[in-house]
């Protein structure tokens, strides 16, 4: 059985933290990128040939994956290619994953016509076993199967799809970019569709002036009575990015044992980018409580409840809580820090104070000094 895998790396902004990188990009969980999961979901799959649409900003995306060695994607018979059909434009150019889809029918089209395409988005992470998923979608017959969770539609959260079942798993209503009630489930933006039906209406949509997945295919079809659908509803932990306080909430979550066992210890590994640093460095004086620390860390002053990124200072009488630090920043002596995001290469001044809530966090950009 052939199985083709497409990533799409841009969809999602998380304010000032994807000013300069994609989603699928984002540094999560201490020594991991967003794409990590995708990736890893679809190599320990068995899937070797992936292709990842990106629009914009995707340097540092090309820098952390590379030819995909990690994943297991630099093999003779897959591999790993780069969709870059919006290099040139901005995100307001962009008109949904069908006309990226479009744009990449080269790719699309290579190999044999009953091939089957998992389609994976970069802000919402899991550890699922995608053979359960297309086994499902074979057995049901259906033109498309989404993937589904329970329990994160709750009447506030807008939800790009979201889709309210029977007792039977059959469909009953579907909703796009709505705050659904909480008998819904919301898609994890994960579809499975044959090779030769998808290219055949990804060409008829856009020549209707039809260009989003969630609204102009899957909800129209099945409202027509055009397309069948299959909702596959995932069991296991689903982290939903999509937005700045979620991004947070989830980062500091990986605290919990059960948590990170939950992410890291499902049906497969996570695998990220192998970078080796030296142990980190406890200083006589620290004192790191209920902490995710990476290595290459030099710490001397005081952390609570946080995740350190690798190679994180924190010089002495610092004091550090409910905060996610990534790479190669310095936090000064005696500063206080609470409820911040820094992202990566931060200067934090001896004695500065930055006091966020968990609702909304200060975010300081990559590079500045505060």
């Amino acid at each position: 059985m052939h199985v083709t895998g497409i990533i799409f790396a841009n969809d999602g902004v998380l304010r000032n933290l994807t000013e300069k990188r994609t989603m699928a990009s984002m540094p999560f969980g201490g020594r991991y990128r967003q794409v990590d999961f995708a990736l890893s979901n679809l190599s320990c799959a068995g899937i070797h040939r992936i292709g990842i649409v990106t629009r914009h900003s995707y340097q540092s995306l090309m820098n952390h994956v590379g030819s995909g060695e990690e994943w297991g994607l630099e093999m003779e018979e897959g591999g790993l290619e780069y969709l870059t059909p919006y290099s040139s434009s901005k995100t307001s150019d962009y008109r949904g994953k069908l006309e990226s889809l479009s744009a990449a029918m080269s790719f699309l089209k290579f190999g044999p016509e009953d091939e089957y395409i998992i389609m994976i988005d970069s802000a919402i992470l899991s550890n699922i076993d995608l053979t359960k998923v297309l086994a499902s979608h074979i057995d049901s017959g259906k033109d498309i199967t989404v993937v589904t969770k329970k329990g994160i539609a709750n009447g506030n959260k807008i939800i790009d799809l979201a889709l309210k079942l029977d007792s039977n798993g059959d469909i009953l209503d579907m909703t796009v970019d709505y705050a659904a009630a909480e008998d819904y489930e919301a898609s994890m933006d994960i579809f499975v569709l044959n090779k030769k039906w998808l290219i055949q209406q990804v060409n008829e949509h856009i020549a209707h002036n039809l260009y989003h997945m969630d609204r102009d295919l899957v909800l129209g079809m099945w409202q027509k009575g055009a397309a069948t659908v299959n909702a596959y509803s995932f069991d296991g932990l689903a982290m939903f990015n999509e937005s700045v306080e979620e991004y947070f909430t989830n980062s500091l979550s990986l605290i919990n044992k059960e948590v990170r066992q939950a992410l890291f210890g499902g049906s497969h590994p996570v695998y990220t980018k192998v970078r080796d640093r030296v142990p980190t460095y406890y200083g006589e004086d620290c004192r790191i409580e209920n902490c995710s620390v990476a290595d290459g860390c030099m710490l001397e002053g005081n952390a609570k409840n946080s995740i350190l990124f690798r190679n994180v200072t924190i010089c002495p009488d610092a004091q550090v809580e409910n905060c996610v630090v990534m790479n190669d920043t310095v936090i000064g002596e005696g500063s206080l820090l609470q409820y911040v995001i820094l992202d990566k290469d931060v200067v934090v001044r001896p004695g500065a104070k930055l006091i966020g809530t968990a609702n909304n966090p200060v975010i300081v950009q990559r590079g500045d000094v505060v």
